[in-house]
């Protein structure tokens, strides 16, 4: 089985816990996903960038909350 390059540098951040690398790539997991129109999948990734956004104080803090909240998940 062959990853992509987001899924592997995903798990290279959580590898080595690069907390805002992981922000800035669960953000990009959920674009991609909300250009599939797959809103459940696009808020799940959002959900991890939000939170690991609260833990390192995130300047995308805000933005990501406002996606979740314009999707009813908050």
């Amino acid at each position: 089985m062959t990853r992509d390059p987001l899924q592997e540098a995903l798990l290279a951040a959580h590898a080595i816990d690069d907390r805002r690398a992981l922000v800035a790539l669960y953000r990009d997991a959920a674009d991609l996903a909300y250009s599939a129109q797959d809103i459940d999948k696009e808020c799940f990734f959002l959900t991890h960038a939000w939170i690991f956004a609260l833990e390192t104080d995130h300047e995308l803090v805000h933005e990501l909350f406002a996606r979740l909240d314009r999707n009813g998940r908050v």
